[in-house]
């Protein structure tokens, strides 16, 4: 069986926002090759892609970026070449280990000896051993709410899904919102993240220690299905086809005060474009919800960071790895970007948008578990959880049908017998 071991850890990551250091003057230095970006589309992205290019564009080098939410349907086969499409993608915990399976990045040891020295340990994300990314910035889910309607039913912020039922309920009894609630709840990778973020929170663990056997057929799983269809239910209709972008369309329209939402898309809901001053002046963001007794926070911790293409030259991988780098440093804060993540580097200076993620990290969240077979899992779940939520299904059923297909899948990738 296949198995890998990480370095990164929950309290790694609370070092890295509060000391990680870059040596002053590292420079561009890129001399032709070629950089081609694929990473996910939201704005502290599209910052770390915009400075990447400029800096391969100075040293001659070609240089294109591909930002898009279906980044990581695309990154496995344009990473499949020889040459490679894209000589990197933006990556977190659970995609870079798609790479990974597939042998697509590679090790970038070597790179960093060589331009590297003065990055962070601690941003090195190392599997088995060897470098294989560059983390950037932390990121989590987290309660967003409309401060003036909890105001107008009286009732504090929620810190429990349990307390966002009771204010969902009040919200529509007394005719403020029909459908309160707002979610990534997109049938697919979307809403197996939010199984993952409330299976964790009941208490519940993936697979047996030490084995790829998954074991969510149990009390914890039912738990995690019934709080979901129990949001729903004050959600849009369409709910399963709402991704983050979505959700937060909804959100600057005025039609939801409540929501799980990842930290690097506060800044947007937060500003005056889009919206109304009556919606983006009583946005706020708090720390990560709990469901049922376990007390521990229903989300995940992450990371985001770069990668560098197996199957291009070294020439390409140079170019790319030093036009990331400065793509990433400390030169690309100013006040404009600097509320857009939660950066892992000097000078970042919290403000509130990054308030649920810092607020994640010291309630000790758990990180995405970044093992080969996670991934299967993932798409287990997306794949079977909207029969439930749409009530052809009984809970049991649908963790059955999860088991069964991830089961097959772990069989055939080599990771069960």
């Amino acid at each position: 069986m296949k198995m890998m071991k990480t370095a990164l850890l929950g309290s790694a990551i609370a070092t890295l926002v509060t000391t990680a250091a870059w040596a002053d003057g590292h420079g561009c230095g890129v001399e032709g090759g070629r950089l081609s970006i694929i990473g996910n589309e939201f704005p502290a992205i599209q910052t770390v892609a915009r400075n990447a290019v400029e800096c391969a564009e100075s040293g001659s080098a070609e240089a294109s970026a591909n930002l898009t939410a279906d980044h990581q349907t695309l990154n496995v086969a344009g990473m499949t070449g020889n040459p490679a499409e894209y000589t990197t993608a933006i990556v977190a915990n659970s995609s870079i280990v798609a790479l990974i399976n597939e042998d697509v990045i590679r090790p970038l040891d070597d790179l960093v000896a060589e331009y590297g020295q003065d990055i962070p340990a601690q941003q090195l994300i190392t599997v088995n051993g060897q470098v294989m990314a560059v983390a950037f910035m932390a990121n989590s889910q987290n309660l967003v709410y409309r401060a003036d309607v909890l105001e107008q039913i009286g009732m504090d912020v929620p810190t429990s899904y349990e307390q966002v039922l009771e204010a969902a309920e009040k919200i529509r009894a007394e005719g403020i919102m029909e459908n309160p609630v707002g979610g990534a709840y997109a049938a697919g990778w979307n809403l197996a993240q939010e199984f993952t973020n409330m299976y964790l929170g009941t208490g519940g663990q993936f697979f047996e220690p030490g084995t790829a056997n998954v074991t969510i057929n149990n009390e914890n799983g039912v738990e995690a299905l019934e709080m979901m269809k129990a949001l729903t239910e004050y959600m849009n209709p369409d709910y399963l086809t709402h991704d983050s972008n979505a959700t937060s369309a909804e959100w600057e329209a005025g039609n939801v005060a409540l929501m799980n939402m990842w930290g690097s898309r506060t800044n947007v809901l937060m500003d005056s474009e889009g919206s109304t001053p009556e919606v983006y002046e009583n946005t706020m963001t708090s720390g990560p919800l709990t469901v049922g007794d376990s007390g521990r926070p229903a989300n995940t911790l992450w990371w985001d960071g770069w990668t560098v293409a197996k199957n291009i030259s070294d020439e390409d991988a140079a170019a790319t790895f030093l036009a990331m780098k400065a793509g990433v440093s400390p030169d690309i804060l100013n006040d404009e970007t600097m509320t857009e993540a939660v950066w892992l580097m000097p000078n970042f200076e919290s403000s509130p948008v990054n308030t649920g993620v810092l607020a994640s990290v010291a309630a000790g969240s758990t990180p995405y578990p970044m093992v080969p077979f996670q991934g299967l899992l993932h798409t287990a779940l997306g794949d079977n959880i909207a029969d439930f939520l749409q009530g052809n299904e009984s809970a049991e059923q649908t963790l059955a049908d999860i088991e069964a297909a991830y089961t097959a899948a772990a069989k055939e990738q080599g990771f069960l017998q």
